[in-house]
């Protein structure tokens, strides 16, 4: 197993969002894009990241900041999309990793902005090919009807919820700390490569 496919990338998204409909012309927009390097083998998390990016067709709500802690002052200093989608490939591998959310809206977030904005989509084409969605992995590993959101998740795995939830750099720590679990019950898909 070489190193890179020894190591996964667990991501969690945070997007400008509302109170109900968004106002005319805006669009939810990645505003911080939280990452933990899992190193699969070992079972542990090496690494914790944290990414904040700049709209440019949308601002951070009082709703939005109420949610996420996120406000416009501290994303307009953060990276343009396209510059956090060369970190994720240059500094994190997302081209090459395998990577892991909780439920689909993330991966869809990164292609639907991908497209918007005529940025290459970090993680490669078909946009499924490497992600691992752990809600559905975690949903059928514990025999549930329904899928939980990652802090219910949390208390039925019986770990605790670390930082503050709707924190993209936290709450991609907690879905790591989900996916070990479901690595140690043998219940995590592992590949050698990415397919």
């Amino acid at each position: 197993m070489s190193p890179e496919s020894a190591l996964l990338n667990v991501i969690d998204v945070e997007a400008t969002c509302w109170d109900g409909r968004p106002p005319p012309g805006a669009v939810n927009e990645i505003i911080e894009i939280g990452l933990t390097v899992v190193d699969v083998p070992a079972r542990r998390r090496v690494s914790r990241h944290r990414l904040l990016v700049r709209p440019v067709r949308s601002a951070v709500s009082d709703f939005c900041t109420e949610l996420t802690g996120l406000t416009q002052a501290e994303v307009e200093r953060g990276v343009s999309f396209a510059e956090a989608c060369r970190i994720l490939v240059g500094e994190y591998g997302a081209g090459e990793r395998r990577w892991a959310s909780w439920g689909e809206y993330d991966r869809r977030q990164f292609a639907r902005q991908s497209q918007a904005d005529g940025v290459a989509y970090p993680f490669g084409y078909p946009t499924e090919r490497t992600h691992t969605n752990a809600k559905a992995v975690f949903t059928e590993a514990y025999g549930l009807r329904r899928k939980p959101g990652m802090a219910q998740a949390l208390q039925i795995a019986g770990l605790p919820l670390e930082g503050r939830h709707h924190r993209g750099e936290d709450d991609a720590w907690n879905i790591a700390a989900l996916v070990l679990d479901l690595l140690g019950r043998g219940a995590w898909p592992v590949r050698t490569t990415a397919v």
